[in-house]
C-alpha cells in the first residue's frame, strides 16, 4: 500500500450504506505487513446466496480452487450459500502446493467455528506475494474476535484491509428499486498491478440485500464482467488470484422485494443495470490506480469487422509498452498506435486508418492528417485523461477498454515488491 495517493484517484468517495444481513470487521494479523490491517471478515446471515467468477490462469491460487469447489458443489443447478468471507492481503497463497490447500482448509475451519457455520459456507480470497506459504495459524483467535466485533458500517475499513500496492481504497454503491422496494448494492475492489483480469480483477466483492438466487447472481457476474473488469488492463498480466464474488442476503424480501430466481425476469432489469454500474465504477478505479499511473487512458476502436476484432485491437493498443510510455511522456506518437493495430492479427487496412488523441485527429487515410498541429496536440496530451480513438473503416464493430500510462514508478514498485 502506497503512502502517495494516485493523482487519478476519485475526488468524490461515496458514503457506503449498511446492507441488512452483512457485517464487517478487520484486523492486523501480521500476514506480511506491519502496523496495518491485513485481514477482512464479512459475516452474512443465513440464506445468503453467492456466485463468483475467477481467473483463467492455469496456475490458480489455493483460495481460488477452494471457492470454485464450494460454488460447484452439487452441480451448478443447485443454489450456493455463504455465511462468511475471509480475505487477507500480503500473501496470495498461490504456487504453495499441498501447504496452500492445508492453509485454506485451516482458515475455513477457524472461520466456520468463529461464525458458527459449516466450512462449505466459508469463502476465501488472498492477495499478495506468490510462492510463499501462508501461515493460517495467524487467523486463530483473530477471526473469533472479528466475528464478535463485526458491524454493518465498516466498508471503508474493509476496502483498506485488502489493499496491497493500491494507493486508495476502491468502493462503489448504488440503490435501485426491485419491484416497489429499494435495495442496495455495495462493492469493493483491490488491484493496481498484475491486471489484465480475463474474468474480473485481482479481488472484488459485491454485496446486496436483494432476494436474488445464486443462479441469477452468476448470470449477472458472467455478463457484467465483459465490459467492465474484462475491459481494463494495467500491464497485460493476469493474476493467479483473480476473484469476484457476489453475495445476496435477501433481507429486502421482508420489505416486499420480490424474490428473483430467473435472469430473464423483467423485474430484474433496473437492478441488473445498477449492478453493472457498480462493477464499471470499481473497474475504472482499478485502472485509475495502476501502479505508477499518471494518466487514465481510454482506447476506442470503431469501424472494425466485428466487435470481437475491435476488442482485440483495443487491447493490443492498451497493452503496448511503447504506446503507454508515449502517453507517460505526453507524446501523441500515432506511429506506435499504428504498430499496435498492425500486430493485433485482426483485419486492418493501413490506407483507411484514422487516429485521434482527445478528439484531435492526427492521422487520416494511412498518413499524417493534413491539418495536424503539433502544439495543439501537445497541449491536450497534458490532460490526466487521454482518449485514443482508432477508426478502421472496415465495418461496424466497436469496443472500448481502459488502461493507464507506464511510468518509471511502475518499474520501481515492481522491482522492489518482494524486498
Amino acid at each position: 500500500m502506497s503512502t502517495t495517493v494516485s493523482p487519478l484517484a476519485p475526488t468524490d468517495v461515496p458514503d457506503m450504506p449498511a446492507i441488512a444481513g452483512v457485517k464487517l470487521a478487520t484486523a492486523a494479523a501480521g500476514i506480511r505487513y506491519k502496523n496495518r490491517t491485513d485481514v477482512l471478515l464479512a459475516v452474512m446471515d443465513k440464506g445468503t446466496t453467492v456466485a463468483g467468477v475467477f481467473t483463467k490462469s492455469k496456475c490458480p491460487s489455493a483460495p481460488v480452487e477452494w471457492c470454485r469447489a464450494k460454488l460447484g458443489r452439487g452441480g451448478s443447478s443447485k443454489p450456493a450459500f455463504a455465511r462468511a468471507l475471509v480475505v487477507n492481503s500480503g500473501n496470495a497463497n498461490a504456487f504453495t502446493g499441498k501447504t496452500g490447500k492445508q492453509s485454506t482448509a485451516l482458515t475455513a475451519q477457524i472461520a466456520a467455528k468463529a461464525v458458527g457455520c459449516s466450512t462449505s459456507d466459508v469463502f476465501l480470497a488472498s492477495t499478495g506475494v506468490i510462492g510463499e506459504p501462508l501461515d493460517a495459524t495467524k487467523f486463530d483467535g483473530v477471526l473469533g474476535t472479528l466475528a464478535e466485533a463485526a458491524t454493518p458500517d465498516h466498508w471503508m475499513d474493509a476496502a483498506k484491509a485488502i489493499m496491497t500496492t493500491d494507493t486508495f481504497p476502491k468502493v462503489a454503491t448504488a440503490t435501485v428499486k426491485l419491484g416497489k422496494t429499494k435495495v442496495t448494492i455495495n462493492g469493493m475492489a483491490k488491484g493496481a498491478g498484475m491486471i489484465m483480469p480475463d474474468m474480473a480483477t485481482m479481488l472484488s466483492f459485491v454485496f446486496t440485500d436483494a432476494p436474488v438466487s445464486s443462479a441469477v447472481l452468476q448470470s449477472l457476474l458472467k455478463t457484467g464482467v465483459e465490459d467492465t473488469f474484462n475491459a481494463i488492463t494495467i500491464d497485460s498480466d493476469t493474476s493467479t488470484s483473480d476473484t469476484l464474488l457476489a453475495f445476496a442476503t435477501g433481507a429486502a424480501a421482508a420489505n416486499g422485494a420480490p424474490k428473483i430466481s430467473r435472469a430473464s425476469d423483467p423485474r430484474l432489469k433496473a437492478f441488473a443495470k445498477a449492478f453493472h454500474e457498480v462493477l464499471a465504477d470499481l473497474a475504472e478505479q482499478v485502472a485509475r490506480d495502476g501502479e505508477g499511473a499518471r494518466k487514465l487512458v481510454e482506447v476506442i476502436v470503431e469501424g472494425a469487422t466485428t466487435r470481437t476484432s475491435a476488442r482485440k485491437i483495443a487491447m493490443s493498443i492498451a497493452n503496448s509498452p511503447l504506446v503507454k510510455t508515449a502517453i507517460a511522456g505526453e507524446d501523441a506518437n500515432w506511429g506506435r498506435v499504428v504498430m499496435a493495430v498492425g500486430k493485433a492479427g485482426e483485419p486492418a487496412n493501413r490506407d483507411k486508418l484514422s487516429i485521434s488523441f482527445n478528439g484531435i485527429r492526427v492521422a487520416k487515410s494511412g498518413a499524417r492528417d493534413p491539418s495536424y498541429n503539433e502544439a495543439e496536440v501537445s497541449e491536450v496530451m497534458k490532460n490526466p485523461k487521454i482518449q485514443i480513438k482508432v477508426a478502421l473503416g472496415l465495418g461496424k464493430g466497436r469496443d472500448r477498454v481502459l488502461t493507464c500510462d507506464l511510468t518509471k514508478e511502475y518499474v520501481a514498485i515492481n522491482g522492489d515488491y518482494r524486498s
